[in-house]
């Protein structure tokens, strides 16, 4: 429930908790706190279990749909290619990866590849100067 809390954001809260209720209060809030957040996770599985009994077997026709949407939200989009379109074999992927050079390859800074010159830019142009026209673009 808390895992996206780090350690040093609880010893924060503690200490404001500290600052806010009192050394004499505290240990009842805490208390209250853990007894209540309890009691909501044992009505969350006591609700779980019910509709298990009540639903019997359709149960797990509703949960396995609901599984599979929540499998599919966690993958990237080649792991989707990967598993319902190629059956698994990402080999069609290494192979890709192996034919296409890295990036750096083709900036011209690794290795493999050549390095070719930086176009020099051109000067600007003169005030009231009119810029060439290429015929063959227009």
């Amino acid at each position: 429930m808390f895992s996206n809390i780090s350690w040093g954001e609880m010893v924060i809260l503690l200490v404001a908790a500290l600052v806010i209720l009192g050394p004499e209060r505290l240990p009842g809030a805490i208390r209250w706190t853990t007894q209540s957040l309890r009691k909501v996770r044992d009505y969350a599985s006591g609700a779980t279990q019910q509709l298990q009994q009540e639903l019997g077997p359709e149960f797990e026709d509703l949960r396995k749909p609901l599984a599979d949407l929540n499998e599919l939200r966690q993958m990237s989009p080649r792991q989707m290619v990967t598993k319902h379109l190629l059956n698994g074999d990402d080999s069609v992927f290494r192979d890709f990866e192996k034919a296409i050079p890295d990036r750096q390859d083709l900036l011209g800074t690794g290795s493999g590849m050549p390095d070719y010159p930086m176009p020099k830019p051109e000067k600007p142009l003169e005030h009231n100067e009119r810029p060439p026209i290429d015929t063959d673009a227009t």
